[in-house]
This record gives C-alpha cells, sequence and structure tokens, in this order.
C-alpha cells in the first residue's frame, strides 16, 4: 500500500481524546493530527517519540493530518509501527491479489465490506466455484512488551469476540473462515494473544479454533512511503490450543 505522497516526520507531544495528537513537525510546527486507532495503543504513546503523518487535501477534514507510524523499541533497535487501523484491509488484500499470502491463494473472486452474520460485515469475502467460500476477518497488530512477540489485543474488544463467534458460524455452516492477524511491524517474530488484557476475547478464540476457524500472522514492513506485506509469522502454539 503506496501512501498518496511522502509521511511528515515529527515528535509526539501527546495523544489524547482518544481520536487527537499533537506533534511537533521536524520544521518546527505544531499541527494536530486525527488519531485513526480506538484502542490503548499500550506502549505506543509516550511523548518525544518519533511520529510519521500523512496530509489531506479534502476540504471538509477539521484536521488534515492523520498519524500513520510511530517508531518504537523494544529492545531489539528502533522499528516503525503501523497504528492505522484503517489500512489493514487494503494491506492484505494488495498482498492476496499478488498471491503473496498461500493459505489464501486461489480464490477466483475477492470482496470487501459484506454483509454477513448478525449485523455485522465481514473484512473480506473470497469465492470460488472449486474452492468455495472463505470468511476472512483482519485485525491489526501493534502491541509488543516483549521483543520479538507482537500481542493482540492491546485492550478489551467485545467487538472482537463477536467477530470470532460469528466466524465460527460461517464454519459450521460449511464455509470456511480465516482470522488474520496483521501485524504492522518489522520487528515481529512471533503472534499470541494478550489473554491478560482480555481473557474474553482469549475465551472467544479458543472456541473458534475448536469450532474449525483457521489463524495465521501475517508481518508488514513499513517505510515513509509504503506499508506491504512481509510474509507470514508463526503464531505461538499456546495460542491455538496446542
Amino acid at each position: 500500500m503506496l501512501f498518496p505522497s511522502p509521511l511528515l516526520r515529527g515528535r509526539l507531544v501527546q495523544r489524547y481524546k482518544r481520536f487527537l495528537a499533537d506533534v511537533v513537525l521536524d520544521t518546527g510546527e505544531t499541527v494536530t493530527a486525527t488519531c485513526p486507532n480506538t484502542g490503548s495503543m499500550k506502549g505506543l504513546t509516550e511523548p518525544g517519540s518519533i511520529v510519521w503523518l500523512s496530509t489531506s487535501d479534502s476540504v471538509t477534514r477539521k484536521y488534515k493530518h492523520t498519524w500513520e507510524m510511530i517508531e518504537n523499541d523494544v529492545g531489539a533497535g528502533p522499528t516503525l509501527v503501523g497504528i492505522n487501523t484503517g489500512h489493514p484491509n487494503k494491506i492484505l488484500t494488495e498482498a492476496i491479489e499478488a498471491g503473496k499470502i498461500a493459505p489464501l491463494k486461489g480464490y477466483s473472486s475477492l470482496k470487501r465490506e459484506q454483509k454477513y452474520g448478525k449485523n455485522s460485515r465481514i473484512d473480506i469475502l473470497l469465492q470460488d466455484e472449486a474452492k468455495g467460500t472463505c470468511y476472512v476477518e483482519i485485525k491489526n497488530v501493534h502491541l509488543m512488551r516483549k521483543a520479538g512477540l507482537a500481542e493482540f489485543p492491546d485492550s478489551v474488544t467485545e467487538r472482537g469476540a463477536k467477530h470470532l463467534g460469528e466466524l465460527a458460524d460461517m464454519v459450521r455452516e460449511g464455509k470456511r473462515a480465516v482470522m488474520v492477524f496483521l501485524v504492522q511491524r518489522g520487528d515481529a517474530k512471533r503472534v499470541s494473544l494478550a489473554r491478560d488484557i482480555d481473557k474474553a476475547y482469549g475465551a472467544a478464540f479458543d472456541e473458534a479454533v475448536a469450532a474449525g476457524v483457521e489463524a495465521i500472522a501475517v508481518r508488514c514492513q513499513l517505510s515513509e512511503t509504503e506499508i506491504k506485506v512481509d510474509g507470514l509469522v508463526k503464531i505461538a502454539e499456546k495460542v491455538m490450543g496446542r
């Protein structure tokens, strides 16, 4: 996924009111940017951190800047971390269409944001006459508390647990369902569940896997010009109930 123009570099002053962040750009200008992330962003809001913003020319927007990435170090050196939860759908779609996600290859049709379940929308719906139908739910992952280990979620997510239940329902109806953890940081070597943060999500995940829902983790490479899929990473065995 290419950004329309190179991102602007600055330093974070503060994140506040959940969806706003003040940033001092390298030019010295202080701007208020939209923060497109509903989670806690645990470990990613330290004042003084290097951040990267995109810019919009839309005249209808109150804030023309959007917070896209932050530089973070969890013991293995600084790495860029994507915090914009609006990007994973596009990032994964491009990777699937390019044939870069082996477990999701071979489908002739890809649709995004399709209605399903109980008043929900699936992120990606894959269909093929021979392979059948596959429901793909995507979760953005950026939490890291231990070097190399990315975790989800970073806050309680009742909506996420609901989605797992609906994926399990699709499997019971004879369809394929895949939970994709898309890791927007290049230093991840494994992915696990943050069960201490949301026990209910962990329980819902266990039930979904037992019902036949598949889970894969995809790592991204990030720069000030683009975010692209780097490849699959291992999901910790204990997460999968093994």
